[in-house]
């Protein structure tokens, strides 16, 4: 597995790349993502103080029918699952859905629980503790927001409904728009992270593929046709250019060759010129023999 120098010099640059690419986009997915949800509860949450403000004139002079109207027209605009207006005892007053008004509300559901889990209501809650995710009946995210109706003193002293001045909450707004177009939004950024991670990938391995084969694979297959050539004799062949520590190498392995060459080649004259010196000697040995 991974003999190959070229396997071996890819492979791991590309797991690497690849892991690291990864990696990154699912950070940066899960930062914008929850950048978007933050943004989206911030957004509901001033649409909530809006709606309470253009609404609070009406709350003054006890302009019911006209307080029941602006909840309809907001509760009818797009995006806009639930409106509704309860009061401190969680009876719902006013929504955009008829069959909703004057059932009570559960305090111990989501959106309720956070200020009614102590003995004693909490008055004031930051933005993200207003917000609760839910799935509506036909099937889609709803983030609701329920922003408090804060006793005045325009209201404790308004002479159309008394509250005591000691009533910190007279009632609550609840409003909850669909998460559709957010899930949508965070579903084409997942596609164009995942084209984006792909591109980067095929760019990147790419680039790294040509710069290897390049630079190091094609002048080391140069330098193994190079060392073939001369370990077979062949001094002719040229170093392989491109790379300077190759053509070194290369030409350090020619001289190498060249002086094992020539000491084979003094090697074989001086066994030349011991086996003619030992047939000298056996003539000389030959001709005393003969003539004793």
């Amino acid at each position: 597995m991974l003999k190959n120098l070229a396997a071996k010099a890819i492979v791991p640059v590309g797991l690497t790349v690849t892991g690291f690419v990864i990696v990154c986009s699912i950070l940066l997915y899960s930062y914008v993502k929850q950048d978007l949800i933050e943004d989206s509860i911030q957004r509901e949450v001033l649409l909530g103080d809006i709606i309470v403000k253009a609404t609070r004139f009406s709350m003054l002079t006890d302009q019911r029918e006209s307080l029941r109207q602006t909840i309809n027209d907001i509760g009818g605009q797009k995006g806009v699952e639930h409106v509704r207006i309860f009061n401190k005892k969680g009876v719902i007053m006013f929504s955009a859905h008829a069959e909703e008004v004057h059932q009570l509300v559960d305090m111990s559901a989501p959106g309720c629980i956070e200020c009614h889990s102590g003995p004693v209501a909490a008055v004031h809650l930051g933005p993200m503790d207003q917000a609760r995710n839910f799935v509506n009946a036909q099937g889609e995210p709803v983030l609701a927001i329920t922003t408090p109706i804060y006793n005045e003193p325009n209201c404790s002293n308004g002479g159309c409904h008394f509250h005591s001045p000691d009533e910190k909450i007279l009632g609550t707004l609840d409003i909850g728009m669909s998460q559709a177009p957010l899930i949508k939004s965070l579903a084409t950024l997942r596609i164009r992270l995942i084209i984006f991670c792909l591109m980067v990938l095929v760019l990147t391995v790419g680039g790294v593929i040509a710069l290897l084969q390049r630079n190091v694979l094609l002048p080391v297959r140069q330098l193994v046709h190079f060392a073939d050539q001369v370990s077979r004799g062949n001094l002719e062949v040229s170093e392989p250019e491109g790379a300077e520590e190759v053509t070194s190498l290369a030409g350090n392995f020619k001289r190498l060759a060249r002086r094992n060459l020539e000491a084979d080649d003094n090697l074989r004259d001086l066994q030349d010129k011991l086996d003619a010196l030992t047939r000298q000697i056996r003539e000389r040995e030959s001709g005393h023999k003969s003539g004793s």
